[in-house]
């Protein structure tokens, strides 16, 4: 479980003002919200890339600011993290990309290991097995951001933490990504939120969606509660990106 407590963060302005959210095993939240709006900062937040200015994160009850280095470093074992551009280092090919993802110092080392659990992550997010030989300037947008999710998942996470999965992508592509985070959480059973102002892909994907609106979270709910809130941020919100305000995931 991830539990978000009166998060606080200003940079030239207040980002975060008092986020309050949790998480529940299993879940797939996604983080819904206008760009410049705070919610990667939020999912930098959940494993110290970003610290607040006040409030704390737990995961599975350990705080994430009070931890000592070798606590932080075991709950970012437990966390797989998709960067939004997938970041991937051009210099090393698919292979050793993926195999970054591979938190356990042993397994890490194990060249027989890396080879099984990397063909496997490419497997898992529908790649060509090929694909490893490859660089990242030979990989389309969106291989590249798959890669990125096998790089997420190589670990084997407990948690996924996605930043934008879909942006930059054409529709197909993005219907894509959203289709492989749904069967990602269901196969691997892990707890993911998934931060994005996508908001169709966000009611395919999510269980739950969480809006963030001037620092703070202005509605948390299914899906089908978002549609029925009167809530006019929420409403405002929706309108905007769907041609039809009563769209139905």
């Amino acid at each position: 479980m991830i539990e978000y407590k009166n998060l606080h963060k200003r940079f030239d302005v207040p980002v975060l003002a008092g986020v309050s959210l949790d998480v529940g095993e299993g879940e797939t939240l996604s983080l819904l919200g206008p760009s410049g709006t705070g919610k990667s900062v939020l999912l930098k937040t959940t494993i110290g890339l970003i610290v607040p200015d006040a409030g704390d994160i737990l995961i599975d009850g350990q705080s994430v600011f009070s931890a000592t280095p070798e606590e932080l470093q075991d709950i970012r074992r437990k966390a797989g993290y998709v960067f939004q551009n997938a970041a991937l280092f051009d210099s090393m090919n698919v292979f050793e990309n993926v195999r970054l993802g591979i938190t356990d110092e042993n397994k890490f080392g194990d060249l027989e290991y890396s080879r099984q659990r990397i063909a496997e992550c490419i497997r898992l997010v529908n790649l060509p097995a090929d694909t490893i030989e490859k660089y990242p300037a030979e990989l389309s947008g969106g291989m590249r951001k798959r890669v990125g999710i096998a790089r997420a998942i190589a670990g084997n996470p407990k948690y996924l933490l996605y930043d934008e999965p879909t942006s930059g992508l054409d529709p197909v592509n993005a219907d894509i990504i959203d289709g492989l985070v749904q069967r990602l959480d269901h196969e691997l059973g892990v707890t993911s939120v998934m931060v994005t102002h996508d908001v169709r892909g966000a009611f395919r994907v999510a269980d739950r969606l969480a809006l963030l609106s001037e620092g703070t979270i202005v509605m948390q709910g299914t899906p089908q509660e978002f549609l029925d809130s009167k809530n006019p941020k929420v409403r405002e919100f929706l309108e905007r990106d769907f041609d039809n305000p009563s769209f139905a995931a």
